[in-house]
């Protein structure tokens, strides 16, 4: 697959437009991030998997995947991050393409240029490269008139992985299983965030690989066994359904020494310990709850309202603790074809 990069800003004759020989039809597909309000992680079970009870909130930083007809496939990137994206075929966003044309039967016949624009931070613990995922289902069904249900592009979402079927459907869902398994959640209000993006990524399987080895470090093994089976919160759950920031900061980060909400947080803290200097920035600026976002090693602040937010954001970029500090509100939208 030929590929291209273009950093934030810069043009690019190749990018996201159509490039010589391409048909000038392009779709647009709309995708968000995401935190993981409640990540409860159950033990390892016998496929190498952990049971999840994963609540996730859909928010409102989004990346923008363009499909295009194209001679060959091709894969380019813009955004700041873009030079964080792989572009060979581990990319998400291109097996993606892949498992849509394998599932119709197109097999090579219809390549595609795929043009991601990135916003969403990189490696860090929101799902970008499963929204992209998402997104590339999306564009490409449209643009190939492929007419595939819902449930259809559910169950290619969950192939590609367990977060691609929520960036899919978007708003706020309880998810099971591996996280692929989706309940949609009643959420009664807009709830204000602010993301701490941090320098570098962290390794999704090294962050379990550690919370497995911090569990039986204390004793208490980390398999099906030994680990009881993941739930959400019930508290949690009453507080995304009445739209109450304090109810759920309060589940998020109990107070008295509770632990996180995140089962993997503490593993993340394990490889990456700046990242409690940054929690605590956020805290100590006023932030209801601080919490590492998923598998990090984005940091994710719950404020009051707008006004929190904004001076949570500058506290942290002040603080020196983090790249960039990012504002958004969710509930959000999942993936929605925008031109």
């Amino acid at each position: 697959m030929t590929t291209d990069r273009t950093s934030a800003g810069a043009t690019n004759g190749a990018g996201a437009g159509a490039g010589a020989g391409e048909d000038s039809r392009t779709v647009t597909v709309r995708v968000p991030a995401k935190v993981n309000v409640q990540l409860a992680v159950g033990g390892i079970r016998p496929d190498g998997f952990h049971g999840l009870a994963n609540v996730f909130l859909a928010v409102s930083l989004y990346d923008e995947v363009s499909a295009t007809p194209a001679a060959t496939p091709r894969l380019t990137v813009s955004g700041a991050d873009a030079g964080q994206v792989p572009l060979d075929d581990s990319n998400l966003a291109v097996r993606a393409a892949r498992a849509l044309a394998t599932h119709h039967g197109l097999g090579e016949s219809d390549p595609v240029h795929l043009h991601l624009s990135k916003d969403i931070p990189v490696a860090g613990g929101m799902a970008g490269g499963s929204a992209d995922a998402a997104g590339a289902l999306l564009a490409c069904d449209a643009l190939w008139n492929t007419r595939t249900s819902h449930d259809e592009l559910l169950a290619l979402c969950a192939e590609l992985g367990s977060d691609v079927p929520f960036s899919l459907l978007g708003g706020a869902a309880l998810g099971r299983g591996r996280g692929e398994l989706l309940t949609p959640l009643e959420v009664g209000g807009t709830f204000h965030w602010v993301f701490a993006v941090a320098d570098g990524g962290l390794s999704t399987p090294a962050v379990y690989g550690e919370c497995d080895r911090l569990r039986e470090a204390s004793g208490g093994g980390a398999t099906v066994a030994d680990v009881g089976e993941p739930e959400p919160a019930p508290a949690l759950l009453d507080a995304l359904r009445t739209g109450d920031a304090t109810a759920l900061a309060a589940a998020l980060a109990p107070h008295g020494g509770g632990s996180s909400s995140n089962d993997l947080q503490s593993a993340a803290l394990s490889l990456r310990p700046s990242l409690a200097a940054t929690l605590h920035a956020g805290t100590a600026a006023g932030a209801l709850a601080a919490l590492v976002s998923g598998s990090g090693p984005t940091c994710a602040f719950l404020t009051k309202d707008a006004d929190s937010a904004e001076t949570v954001a500058a506290a942290l970029l002040a603080s020196g603790t983090c790249r960039t500090a990012r504002r958004a509100t969710g509930p959000a939208p999942g993936a929605t074809v925008v031109g």
